[in-house]
């Protein structure tokens, strides 16, 4: 729990003013009361309960793109590739089929 460091603790008729188990102070130049709240409550009272959450920091933000970018550009490459050599395939098929084409009109002729 943090402490109230530039205040003196509230009297005793301002002890319920924070909630959730925050330490009421004042500070001498604001008229009402202050509050240091508890680990994961927030708010000029402490009345909000703030759910813990774990975020991502920066650099594993940066991975984490680094990677996905790196995966798409894998992903580009093996479509190239697939296409190319079925381009490939499909003209050997196409350049068979006119040899084979052009012996049966030699034969007929």
């Amino acid at each position: 729990m943090m402490t109230a460091e530039h205040g003196e603790p509230c009297e005793e008729s301002e002890a319920s003013y924070c909630f959730n188990g925050g330490l009421c102070y004042r500070i001498l130049s604001i008229s009402t009361p202050s509050c240091v709240c508890q680990e994961n409550y927030k708010g000029s009272r402490c009345e909000q309960f703030q759910l813990p959450s774990s975020s991502i920091n920066a650099s594993e933000k940066g991975m984490l793109a680094a990677v996905v970018i790196l995966l798409l550009l894998i992903l580009v490459a093996l479509a190239a590739v697939i296409y190319c050599s079925w381009k490939i395939r499909r003209r050997k098929e196409e350049s068979r089929t006119a040899r084979s084409d052009g012996l049966i009109n030699a034969n007929r002729v």
